[in-house]
């Protein structure tokens, strides 16, 4: 392993590397960038300019990312001027008000979102690069809006949102007593939120061009509904299919956007390494999950160029359980005969790999690859390797050696009180 990676490994030199990943891209049309934490400031900056340079040379059109709709859309109306969204980013950024917030309100995302207002304002609406958010976690949020946005046409749909809503509303918006409900005893609102869905189903294309897209958002407002419902239906089990719940509405989100965007249209997205490497590469196969990096690669074969990061040591913004207050954490060195243990072996500077499909690059060996949640005990480290053969997983891979925590905009504090 360490002759492959001392064959194959190059110095990471910013504006050298990205030239390169920028040829290797060529004409591909999902170009999937990763992060092995979501509160790394490097991963944040180094996926910022990458995505700048492929949106400026070569028209890539919106970057989706591992967020909520909701909050992701008030971002997105904010980089496109809409005249209601507000003077600057940072008001627009309160809107990702629920833990884990700091993954996308810190100062990493603060200054793409300034440097995309400013380029949209030289771009024709149909040009304007978009910023949107593909996860499933919104379920009460995405409902709201979608009320919201029907309350102001002459529609029958908005009683078949509110029927759907008040499914709902015996829950008191808990996900698991919701989920515990419609798995065990069969009181779920699936039926509702599928009616739901089909009604405002590509109604974005037979609206004025200037609704179009809040059209568009209340349908994919109404997608991540019903992935929400599954998702927390299936997530009561403990089994791989809520994971895949998940993963396959991202993907299905994903592909709603690109048929807006129309035949021509290229995306980045910004997500996890465990969701844009392929999940074939890694033990996940073994326990039966998939994955966006998986699903798009099996659709979209050499359309899909997936990037994945990672580090040996630094320091990362997590908590140390779901919802606890967010602090800066030392991330240890990696674990010996790690994947990022031998690249720090090899030289303690930053690298890049690039991963030829037609040879084997790198031993098709299974190797531990960090990977930090939002949630992270620094002092278990062990478990947070996932098995992975490289080359397999990634088609380049960006390792900077030592990185530090980003910068959240708001205390914990302030989100509490918001």
């Amino acid at each position: 392993m360490m002759q492959s990676i001392r064959k194959h490994a190059q110095p990471f030199v910013k504006e050298e590397s990205l030239k390169v990943l920028i040829d290797r891209v060529g004409d591909a049309k999902y170009v999937l960038l990763g992060e092995a934490s979501h509160g790394t400031s490097e991963f944040y900056t180094v996926r910022a300019e990458l995505s700048k340079r492929l949106i400026t040379e070569k028209g890539f059109r919106f970057i989706a990312v591992e967020g909520d709709w909701p909050s992701c859309y008030t971002l997105n109306r904010y980089v496109k001027g809409y005249s209601d969204a507000g003077v600057e980013a940072r008001e627009a950024l309160k809107d990702f008000n629920r833990w884990p917030a700091w993954m996308w309100a810190n100062r990493e995302i603060l200054e793409l979102a300034e440097w995309l207002r400013q380029y949209n304002e030289d771009q024709p609406d149909h040009a304007k690069v978009g910023f949107y958010g593909i996860d499933v976690y919104s379920l009460w949020e995405s409902m709201s809006e979608i009320v919201k946005y029907l309350d102001t046409k002459d529609s029958a749909d908005l009683e078949l949102a509110k029927r759907a809503f008040e499914c709902f509303e015996p829950f008191g918006r808990d996900e698991q007593s919701y989920g515990a409900s419609a798995s065990l005893f069969g009181e779920g609102c699936e039926d509702e939120v599928i009616a739901l869905l089909r009604q405002l189903q590509d109604k974005w294309k037979d609206v004025h061009p200037q609704d179009q897209e809040n059209a568009l958002s209340a349908e994919l407002n109404a997608l991540a509904v019903k992935g929400a419902e599954a998702y927390y239906r299936t997530m009561i089990r403990h089994d791989a299919e809520s994971w895949n719940v998940r993963d396959r509405h991202m993907v299905e989100a994903l592909e709603k956007l690109m048929e807006f965007h129309g035949e021509a249209a290229r995306t980045l997205v910004w997500e996890h390494n465990t969701h844009i490497g392929d999940a074939r590469a890694t033990d996940m196969a073994d326990d039966g999950m998939v994955n966006v990096g998986q699903l798009l690669r099996e659709k979209h074969g050499s359309d899909v160029y997936a990037i994945g990061f990672g580090t040996y040591q630094g320091t990362v913004i997590a908590g140390m359980a779901w919802g606890a207050q967010p602090e800066e954490m030392n991330v240890p060195p990696a674990i010996v005969n790690s994947w990022e243990e031998l690249l720090h072996r090899e030289g303690a500077e930053d690298k890049l790999l690039l991963f030829d499909k037609s040879e084997n690059v790198l031993d098709e060996t299974l190797i531990g690859h960090r990977a930090i949640g939002v949630v992270y005990h620094p002092e278990r480290e062990r478990g947070n390797y996932v098995p992975t053969i490289i080359s397999k997983r990634y088609d380049a891979f960006i390792y900077i050696d030592e990185t530090k925590a980003l910068t959240p905009i708001y205390s914990f504090a302030a989100y509490v009180e918001m």
